[in-house]
């Protein structure tokens, strides 16, 4: 079976006070994510994942820049896990799995990684 390498984008409401979690919650919803994740590491699909700082600066065309990463709308890139899948079918079911799919508004997108820089 022919693996490809697919993104596993997790976007949370950073910015609502009354979005975030207590801290009891917020423990709850890291040993849900890290059962989640050691799901897919135990089928040896997992490659990688990082969590994003809520500082960030977004550039536009035009020269504009503004403190970001927020957007017009609530919902801001809070993290990724890349996973090792053999059609966005598998990797999807993988993210329909993910704990913050749990929170109102918050949502998961997929991408198929591929390399726009052969050498």
């Amino acid at each position: 079976m022919n693996m490809e390498e697919y993104l596993i984008l997790m976007r949370l409401d950073l910015l609502t006070k009354e979005a975030q979690p207590s801290p009891e919650q917020l423990q709850e919803f890291m040993k849900m994510y890290n059962d989640w994740v050691g799901g897919i590491a135990a089928q040896d699909k997992f490659i990688g994942g990082k969590g994003l700082s809520t500082e960030g600066k977004v550039l536009k065309s035009g020269g504009i820049e503004t403190d970001g990463p927020f957007v017009e709308i609530k919902e801001s890139l809070a993290g990724f896990i890349m996973v090792k899948a053999e059609s966005l079918e598998e990797a999807t079911k993988m993210a329909a799995a993910c704990p913050i799919l749990f929170g109102e508004g918050n949502s998961v997108e997929v991408r198929k990684i591929t390399s726009v820089h052969e050498k």
